[in-house]
């Protein structure tokens, strides 16, 4: 398959830019992939679509405010995207300038902290932050959340609270689980309380989650890399469901991300590192993921090949031009999707 065949209208005001008042207030979209069935829903119904034997799976990443605003010696404005911490001083970042930034440059983002650029590493630039402080604290103390590029207003205090799950934990992700983000505190004690086993594993989303892909031929994508960490008590939790007859349900793909990155030789294994797993309607056999959560996705783009992989290209266009016609609300902020592989909806 090629790029082109994952494009699709999306009308602009469907793409959400504010979250709803309630967490759980969102729609949700069911679909069948073995009958490419959809039925239209409210979110609060999604625990019904579990049983006893099922494991959730959940995304415990942390979205870090990542986005920095500064100016250089010459005056001239700079945003500065964290991609990835790599020690207590220094961190990747994706840099907008009028002019892309020499080494050696010095960058002031407030009176009291400064970073200074110490060169390239691919599209990346490498920097350092000349404080006592760590770059967490730093970013913490003057960061701004790193809202999507198509969410196109600044952020604001409301978003440190929900573009960020309520289960967040560890911190590293440069954009949020968006699936995980229609749970609420009181939905997380329904399904505690409907003994509906839960687990977490860790993908710190980067940035490349929104990069779009560049050439028609898939088999030329490079993907971006993200870590991930799957414990062996997930792993144990997994192999007890499945023996019992349970599903493996990821919540969001980042979730089913690291489950099949930890799966890559065939039986999920304990796994930590950095993943490129890219996974598109290529015959690609799923080896834990029964069934998934997830948001709307954006054209072309490797998470709308991973879910057409998982429920059928041909299910997801039509399902996709459905939720455009009844007016979901699309991407982080938008509604939601099950993707089951059950005979029937319920």
């Amino acid at each position: 398959m090629q790029k082109s065949d994952f494009k699709y209208q999306l009308p602009p005001e469907l793409i959400a830019q504010q979250p709803l008042t309630k967490r759980t207030d969102s729609r949700l979209l069911s679909i069948n992939k073995h009958t490419g069935a959809y039925q239209d829903h409210v979110f609060q119904d999604f625990i019904n679509f579990l049983q006893p034997q099922d494991l959730l799976v959940f995304n415990d990443t942390q979205v870090i405010p990542a986005r920095l605003f500064g100016k250089k010696s010459t005056g001239g404005k700079v945003e500065i995207l964290i991609e990835r911490i790599l020690n207590t001083k220094q961190a990747l970042a994706h840099i907008k300038a009028s002019k892309a930034p020499k080494a050696k440059t010095i960058i002031e983002l407030t009176p009291d902290y400064q970073c200074q650029i110490l060169g390239r590493e691919n599209d990346l630039f490498k920097l350092e932050f000349n404080s006592h402080e760590s770059i967490l604290e730093i970013l913490n103390a003057i960061g701004h959340i790193p809202l999507p590029p198509y969410i196109t207003r600044a952020d604001n205090e409301t978003d440190f609270d929900r573009y960020q799950t309520v289960f967040a934990k560890q911190q590293g992700a440069v954009a949020a689980p968006t699936a995980g983000l229609h749970f609420d505190a009181e939905l997380m004690q329904k399904i505690q309380q409907k003994n509906i086993a839960t687990s977490f594993v860790t993908l710190h989303v980067g940035s490349g989650t929104f990069q779009p892909v560049r050439v028609e031929n898939l088999d030329e994508h490079l993907m971006h890399t993200e870590y991930f960490a799957v414990s062996d008590a997930v792993v144990q939790q997994v192999q007890a469901t499945q023996a019992n007859g349970g599903r493996i349900i990821a919540i969001g793909t980042t979730a089913l991300r690291a489950l099949e990155s930890a799966s890559k030789t065939g039986r999920l294994k304990p796994s930590m590192g950095n993943t490129d797993l890219f996974i598109r309607p290529n015959g690609y056999q799923f080896k834990t993921v029964d069934a998934l959560l997830t948001n709307f996705h954006l054209p072309e783009s490797t998470l709308l090949m991973l879910i057409s992989a998982f429920a059928g290209y041909e299910n997801i266009r039509a399902a996709y031009q459905h939720a455009i016609q009844a007016k979901y609300r699309f991407f982080s902020y938008g509604d939601a999707m099950f993707l089951s592989n059950k005979e029937s909806l319920e």
